[in-house]
C-alpha cells in the first residue's frame, strides 16, 4: 500500500480511465480507421501510466523534505522504501514507458513519435528537480502534461490513418480532443496553483518560488477566484452553443450538474478560503471536475446516438 500511495495511484487510475473513455466511449463509434489494435491501445494507456507513475515518484524522492512539513504522515520515501530502492523503482518505471512507447510508435510506422515518451519523462524529471520552484513554470508544465496524455491518443491512433479523402473528418475529431486538452490545462493549471496554496509552508522553508510565497495567500486566492470565471463561462458557452442547441438535453444537463455546478461551488468556496484544509478540498473538487469533464465526451457520444 506504500507503494501505491508512492505513484498516487488514484490518480493513475483516473488518468487510464480517461484514455480509455476517449478511445471506448468516442474513437470507436465515430465509424474511422483507428491505427492501435486494443491490446496495443492497452500498451499505449500501460506506458502513459508508467511514465506518470516515474514523475509521481520522482518527485516525492526530491520532495522529501517539504512533504515532511505538509504531509508528515504521508512521508513514504526514506520510511517505508529506502531512497535507493525509490531510484531504481523510478528507472525501471521510465524503461518500461519508454520502451513501450518506441514498440508503439515502430508498430504504426512512426518511429519519431517514440520521442514523446522520452520528452515527457525527462520533463517530469527536469519539474521534479528544480522547474517545480519556478514561478508559474512548474504549474503550466504540469498542466500541460495532463493535456498531452490526452493529444498522444489522436497522435498515434489518428495521425497514422490520415489520408487526403479523410483529413476533413479526422480534423474534426482531432479538434474535439484539442478542445478536451484545452478543458483539462486550464482545470489543471488552477488546481496546481490550489495545491501550492495548501503547501505554501513546506514549500517555503525549502525556498521555493510559488505563487503564493511571491503574493501572499491572499492575493492568490483573488487571482484564482478570477481564473476560475474563464472555465466557467468557457462551458457555458460550449454546453449552449454544441449541446443545448442541438437538442442534446442529456449531455447539456450532465454539463450542468457534474461540470458547471462544482466549478461555480469551488469558485464561491474559493472566495472565503483561507486554510489548508479549504485549499484540500478545493483540490479534489477540480479533480472532480477534470474525471467528470473527461467522461462527458462519452455522455455526449450516447446522447447523439440514442437522440
Amino acid at each position: 500500500m506504500s507503494f501505491l500511495k508512492l505513484i498516487r495511484y488514484q490518480n493513475l487510475i483516473m488518468l487510464a480511465i480517461m484514455q480509455l473513455v476517449f478511445r471506448y466511449g468516442f474513437l470507436e463509434s465515430q465509424s474511422i480507421p483507428l491505427a492501435l489494435n486494443d491490446w496495443q491501445f492497452a500498451l499505449l494507456v500501460f506506458s502513459t501510466v508508467c511514465i506518470a507513475a516515474g514523475g509521481y515518484l520522482i518527485n516525492n524522492i526530491f520532495d522529501q523534505a517539504t512533504d515532511k512539513i505538509n504531509k508528515p504522515d504521508n512521508v513514504v520515501i526514506g520510511k517505508q522504501i529506502s531512497e535507493a530502492m525509490g531510484y531504481n523503482i523510478y528507472i525501471a518505471l521510465n524503461v518500461i514507458g519508454v520502451g513501450v512507447g518506441f514498440y508503439l510508435a515502430n508498430a504504426i510506422h512512426k518511429p519519431n513519435f517514440a520521442a514523446i515518451f522520452v520528452i515527457i519523462a525527462a520533463t517530469l524529471y527536469v519539474y521534479a528537480n528544480g522547474l517545480k520552484q519556478t514561478l508559474l513554470i512548474g504549474n503550466i508544465i504540469i498542466a500541460l502534461l495532463l493535456s498531452l496524455s490526452i493529444l498522444v491518443i489522436g497522435i498515434f491512433d489518428l495521425l497514422p490513418m490520415v489520408v487526403p479523402e479523410n483529413q476533413a473528418g479526422m480534423g474534426i475529431i482531432f479538434n474535439i480532443l484539442i478542445d478536451y486538452a484545452v478543458f483539462a490545462f486550464i482545470i489543471n493549471f488552477i488546481r496546481e496553483i490550489v495545491k501550492d496554496m495548501e503547501d505554501v509552508n513546506g514549500d517555503y522553508n525549502q525556498g521555493m518560488n510559488t505563487l503564493p510565497i511571491a503574493l501572499g495567500i491572499g492575493r492568490t486566492g483573488k487571482i484564482v477566484f478570477g481564473l476560475s470565471f474563464i472555465p466557467i463561462g468557457l462551458i457555458i458557452y460550449y454546453i449552449n452553443e454544441n449541446l443545448y442547441t442541438n437538442n442534446l438535453f442529456y449531455a447539456s444537463g450532465y454539463g450542468f450538474l457534474f461540470i458547471l455546478a462544482p466549478l461555480l461551488y469551488f469558485t464561491i468556496k474559493m472566495f472565503s478560503a483561507k486554510k489548508q484544509k479549504d485549499f484540500h478540498h478545493l483540490s479534489n473538487v477540480l479533480k472532480f471536475v477534470i474525471f467528470f469533464g473527461i467522461l462527458s465526451i462519452a455522455v455526449i457520444n450516447l446522447n447523439i446516438k440514442y437522440a
